[in-house]
């Protein structure tokens, strides 16, 4: 699995509790310009409309090779494929726990079908934040101190 679009900053944003994947559906522009790498998913998130869940505010630019009326919208809203069951569950726990759909990347899975990885992310505060790049940060001195001593 090749990711196409990372969201890096997610992780730094937000607890992530749990990951799901789910479709999307793409025009055949987005698709080709998906294919060759340029898309940015840094500052969108899922949200529900009209009964369904819609990736919201992800960039994803025009293709170059197709013309002028075959052109896509750059950062329209694309509806997020999911089973009934499981779009019940993230709801309630988006409504309930005051939790977030962030997506974490963006990725052609085996059989060439884009998907999207979501994550079911509750926000860190500052101090979190903080506390976790201090941690990061005695991990890897801890690493680097054991193999000079090895």
């Amino acid at each position: 699995m090749r990711y196409v679009a990372l969201n890096r900053k997610a992780r730094h944003d937000y607890f992530i509790e749990d990951t799901v994947e789910a479709g999307i559906v793409l025009a055949g522009t987005e698709v080709k310009t998906l294919r060759s790498g340029q898309a940015s998913i840094q500052e969108s998130f899922a949200a529900p409309r009209e009964g369904s869940l819609y990736l919201i505010n992800a960039y994803i630019p025009e293709y170059q090779q197709a013309g002028a009326h075959l052109q896509h919208e750059t950062r329209r809203a694309r509806k997020l494929l999911l089973h009934k069951r499981q779009m019940g569950k993230l709801m309630g726990q988006v409504n309930k726990e005051g939790m977030t759909l962030v997506p974490l990347g963006i990725y052609f899975n085996k059989r060439g079908i884009a998907k999207v990885e979501l994550g079911i992310a509750k926000g860190k505060h500052k101090s979190d934040k903080r506390a976790t790049i201090k941690k990061r940060e005695f991990e890897r001195d801890r690493a680097r101190a054991l193999r000079e001593r090895n």
